[in-house]
C-alpha cells in the first residue's frame, strides 16, 4: 500500500461519525430502501394481472385480445432496451444516482398510465414504466452485490428476487381488495395502477439516505469517498483491506481487454454466450409469465367469476413468495443443474395436466379450481427453483472479460422473449383455447428440459476461472457433466 493511501485511511478511521452506526444495521437499511425497485418492479408487472379485465370494457379502453398482449408486454419490451442501458449509465453516473432516475420514471409514468385516454398512451406509457423495470432489475442488483460483505452477498442479492414477488402478491391482494370493495366503480383499474406512486416516493426519499457504491467511486478514482463508505457498512480494520481489494481489482479491469462482438468468432466465447442465452430463454418459455400476468383471466376462462378470479389469483402471490424462500434456501444446499431439471419436470406437469383437465372437464364446476391447484403447484416450482437458479448460473457462467457482453445479450433476449409470449398469449387464448395453449407452453417446457440436459454443465462450487478454462477446452464429446477440470484456485481470493 502507498503512503498517500495510508495516510487517507487514517484520516477517514479519524471520522467518529463513520464509527457510531451499527454497519450490520445500516446494511439492512440500505437493503429494504433500495429493493424498492424489486417491489416496483413486481407490482407493475403484476398490476396488469387483474386491471386488464376492467381497462378492456367497450366503456373504458375497449381492448381486443391482441391489444390486451400490447398492453402487457409493452412494459417488458421497454424493459429488455432498460436493462441494456442502465449498465452503462450507472457506470457514468453512479448506481445511487441512476436508482434515483428511475424512481422518478417510475412515479411519472405510473401516472402516465393511470390517466391514459385510450389504449395508444397506455401502450406509449407502458413502454416507458418499462424502461425503468429494465433499469431496476439491472441496476438494484448490482448495487447490492457492490456494497454487501462476500459471505451474505447471496443473502443480499436474493433479497431483490423476494421483493419483486412480494410486489406481485401485493398487487394481487390489491386488485382483488379494489375489485371487490369498488362499488363499481368504472374506473376500477386506475385505482391499481395508481398505488404504485407510493413506493416510487419512498425508494426517491430512501435513496437520499444510502451511500454510493464504493466500488463505483474507486474505479473513478474516488478512493476517499470509497474509504468512507466502507467504514459506514464495514468494521474498521475490514475496511481497509477492502479498499486496497477494490483497488486492485479497478487496476486489473482497466488493464484487461473486454470481450467485444468480434470475439463472437472463437467457439468457446460463442459457446458460454449461447448457453447464456439458453439459461434465460429456458426461464421464460416455460410460460411462467403468462400466469404472472394474466392469472386473473387464465381463473376467468376456466370458469371463474371476474370478483373470484381475483380472490383466487391472491393464492399464486402467496406462493410465489413462499417458494422465493425455499429457493433461496436451497442455492447452497443443491447442484443447480438437478434443481433446474426438477424445476422443469415440475412446471411441464403442471402444463400438461392443466391442458388435460381444461379439454376433458370444460364447463364443469371442478375444472376452475384444478385450473388454480394446477398453477399454483406451476409456481412452487418454478419460483423455487428455475427462476433462482436462473440469475445466479448467469452470473456464474461469464467469466470477467464476458461478463458485459455476455449479460447484455442474455438479459436482452430474456426480456424480449418475454415480451413475445406475453404478447401472443392472449391472442392463442382466443384462437385456440386453455387446453391448446397449454400444451404449447409444455412442449416448449420438454424442448427446455432437453437442453438443459444435454447441454448445460453444473456451475456449483466452480470458480470462475474453473469454468474458464472448461469451456475453452471442452470439445464436443466431453461429458460436460462430469469432465469439469480441477484446477487449483484459492477460491478466496
Amino acid at each position: 500500500m502507498n503512503k498517500p493511501l495510508e495516510a487517507m485511511q487514517d484520516a477517514a478511521l479519524s471520522d467518529d461519525s463513520a464509527h457510531k452506526r451499527s454497519p450490520k444495521k445500516f446494511l439492512k437499511i440500505i437493503t429494504l430502501v433500495s429493493t424498492f425497485g424489486g417491489l416496483l418492479f413486481g407490482y407493475d408487472t403484476g398490476v396488469i394481472n387483474g386491471a386488464l379485465p376492467f381497462m378492456a370494457r367497450p366503456d373504458q379502453l375497449n381492448l381486443t385480445s391482441f391489444t390486451e398482449g400490447l398492453v402487457a408486454s409493452s412494459l417488458l419490451l421497454g424493459a429488455a432496451f432498460g436493462a441494456v442501458f442502465s449498465g452503462r449509465l450507472a457506470d457514468h453516473k453512479g448506481r445511487k444516482k441512476v436508482i434515483k432516475y428511475l424512481s422518478i420514471v417510475f412515479f411519472i409514468t405510473t401516472l402516465g398510465c393511470t390517466f391514459a385516454p385510450n389504449a395508444a398512451v397506455m401502450v406509449f406509457f407502458r413502454f416507458l414504466l418499462g424502461i425503468a423495470v429494465g433499469g431496476a432489475s439491472v441496476t438494484v442488483p448490482a448495487f447490492l452485490a457492490e456494497l454487501s460483505p462476500a459471505e451474505i452477498r447471496g443473502q443480499m442479492v436474493t433479497k431483490n428476487e423476494l421483493m419483486i414477488v412480494s410486489g406481485q402478491l401485493l398487487a394481487y391482494v390489491f386488485n382483488a381488495v379494489i375489485a371487490n370493495y369498488s362499488g363499481g366503480s368504472t374506473h376500477i383499474w386506475r385505482y391499481m395502477l395508481v398505488i404504485a406512486t407510493l413506493p416510487a416516493i419512498l425508494l426517491w426519499i430512501g435513496m437520499f439516505f444510502v451511500p454510493e457504491s464504493p466500488r463505483w467511486y474507486a474505479s473513478k478514482g474516488k478512493l476517499k469517498s470509497a474509504l468512507h463508505v466502507l467504514h459506514l457498512i464495514r468494521h474498521p480494520k475490514r475496511a481497509q483491506l477492502e479498499l486496497v481489494a477494490i483497488k486492485k481489482t479497478v487496476q486489473n479491469d482497466r488493464s484487461s481487454e473486454k470481450a467485444t462482438f468480434r470475439d463472437l468468432r472463437k467457439p468457446w466465447i460463442r459457446r458460454i454466450v449461447f448457453l447464456g442465452i439458453g439459461i434465460a430463454v429456458v426461464q421464460q418459455i416455460s410460460g411462467v409469465n403468462s400466469i404472472m400476468y394474466y392469472g386473473t383471466h387464465i381463473l376467468q376462462d376456466a370458469g371463474f367469476k371476474t370478483d373470484v378470479a381475483l380472490i383466487a389469483n391472491v393464492a399464486n402471490g402467496v406462493i410465489s413468495v413462499a417458494a422465493t424462500f425455499v429457493g433461496i434456501w436451497l442455492l447452497g444446499r443443491v447442484n443447480h443443474r438437478p434443481m433446474l431439471l426438477i424445476g422443469l419436470t415440475g412446471t411441464s406437469t403442471s402444463l400438461l395436466l392443466i391442458g388435460v383437465a381444461s379439454m376433458t372437464l370444460h364447463g364443469t364446476p371442478l375444472l376452475p379450481f384444478l385450473v388454480l391447484s394446477m398453477t399454483v403447484m406451476f409456481l412452487a416450482f418454478q419460483q423455487a427453483t428455475i427462476s433462482p437458479v436462473t440469475w445466479l448460473m448467469l452470473s456464474e457462467i461469464f467469466p470477467q472479460k464476458l461478463r458485459g457482453l455476455g449479460m447484455g445479450v442474455t438479459v436482452f433476449c430474456l426480456w424480449t422473449t418475454n415480451f413475445l409470449i406475453s404478447l401472443l398469449f392472449p391472442v392463442l387464448l382466443s384462437w385456440i383455447g386453455l387446453s391448446m395453449t397449454f400444451f404449447i407452453f409444455f412442449c416448449c417446457g420438454v424442448v427446455a428440459f432437453t437442453f438443459v440436459k444435454c447441454f448445460l454443465p453444473e456451475t456449483k462450487d466452480k470458480s470462475l476461472e474453473e469454468l474458464e478454462l472448461y469451456f475453452r477446452n471442452a470439445g464436443s464429446k466431453v461429458n460436460i457433466q462430469n469432465d469439469m477440470p480441477n484446477v487449483n484456485i484459492d477460491k478466496k481470493n
